[in-house]
């Protein structure tokens, strides 16, 4: 049996697909679907995130991409969803936007590297933009168009991975993870805390325990895992603002708009290193609207619905963690940063037992072996 120690996107989506494969799985967390996957936006944007030193976590985010659709088709169907539109799975691309000069000039020289890298994306003057996003402000001058990029619902989609676990009869411990169990260099499951109570086991056997917990997977094993905070906030409208993912960066700091089809609008997200601090900040609420109402001044309008904070599983390189960890009897499934909703199928395949190149960049062992 695997042990999963972890219920966010990742976890759960790791859950449902062993679970699809007739493998026996048991998950565990004391609050599935709470952490970063609620804060975060969804976005599934490869390419208009992509920064020059970051090659290979673009091409993971291309391959992750290219899954989704089969992933949220799969998905609605075994939740009882009416399709993959429920997870409000939406393919209209993000719009990268430019203000100043230099904006502009380091947005050329970005699409000339995506260009080369043979990823599409459309140069769009101002008023180009404009015409595509007429809530923009006047003051845009240009900007690029990355139409492959997506975005989804990760609350919708976490909601859809627990009812399909539960149809498909797999068991949640809603507890904590206090330690490894260990037999001589061996992992061989994981011990609850607290202990028992409420007809729940003090130990959970496994012949594989997978760690997936995110940000706090470095408590119970010796990964390369920091907590990055992210401040995001959410708007609402009668009618939806934007058509599709707006970003841009305002003074020195990027910023993306992310719209839902009910109205809401995703504004996000700050990148403090604060260890494992969750507080929601005036100062970075303040630089959220700020900064969004530069890009598409008709934000200061909207009703304020939601703030929250989450905490990103970071690594040194940030490139996720997957695969066997060194220690017989543990797998990783950490340290996906700001990609574990876009990266969820990738992993899963992976853990699954796919191989290649992709599976080799996200092997643990380019740290060392992990126990």
């Amino acid at each position: 049996m695997d042990v999963i120690v972890g219920g966010g996107v990742v976890g759960l989506s790791l859950a449902w697909r062993l679970a699809r494969e007739g493998r026996p799985v048991t998950l565990v967390d004391p609050a599935p679907a709470s952490g970063a996957s609620h804060a975060a936006a969804g976005m599934l944007a490869p390419v208009s995130e992509v920064t020059y030193t970051e090659v290979p976590l673009l091409r993971l985010g291309v391959a992750s991409l290219r899954r989704w659709p089969a992933f949220a088709a799969e998905l609605a169907a075994d939740a009882g969803l009416p399709g993959p539109e429920a997870l409000d799975l939406r393919s209209e691309g993000t719009l990268d936007v430019a203000f100043a000069a230099d904006d502009l000039a380091a947005l050329d020289e970005l699409a000339a590297y995506l260009e080369r890298l043979e990823l599409p994306v459309q140069r769009l003057t101002g008023r180009e933009c404009r015409r595509l996003e007429p809530m923009l402000a006047p003051s845009v001058r240009g900007g690029l168009l990355a139409a492959g990029d997506s975005w989804v619902d990760p609350r919708r989609v976490t909601a859809a991975l627990l009812a399909a676990l539960d149809r498909r009869g797999v068991q949640l411990v809603r507890a904590r993870a206090g330690e490894l169990l260990r037999d001589g260099g061996q992992v061989t499951g994981v011990r609850l805390e607290p202990p028992g109570g409420d007809g729940r086991p003090a130990e959970l056997r496994a012949e594989r325990v997978i760690l997936a917990a995110g940000a706090w997977s470095a408590g119970l094993a010796e990964v390369p895992v920091r907590p990055v905070k992210g401040q995001i906030m959410r708007l609402r409208s009668p009618q939806p603002l934007l058509t599709r993912c707006v970003r841009g960066t305002v003074h020195g700091t990027p910023v993306y708009l992310v719209p839902r089809g009910d109205g809401e609008l995703v504004v996000g997200a700050t990148q403090e290193e604060m260890g494992f601090d969750t507080r929601v900040t005036a100062g970075g609420l303040y630089e959220l609207l700020r900064d969004a109402r530069e890009l598409v001044p008709g934000v200061t309008e909207l009703e304020v619905s939601e703030v929250v904070a989450g905490l990103r599983p970071g690594t040194p390189d940030n490139l996720p963690l997957i695969g066997p960890s060194g220690t017989p009897g543990l797998a990783l499934a950490t340290g996906h940063h700001r990609g574990g909703v876009l990266l969820a199928p990738l992993t899963a395949d992976i853990l699954l037992g796919e191989e290649g190149e992709l599976a080799a960049m996200c092997s643990p062992g380019r740290f060392r072996d992990i126990s």
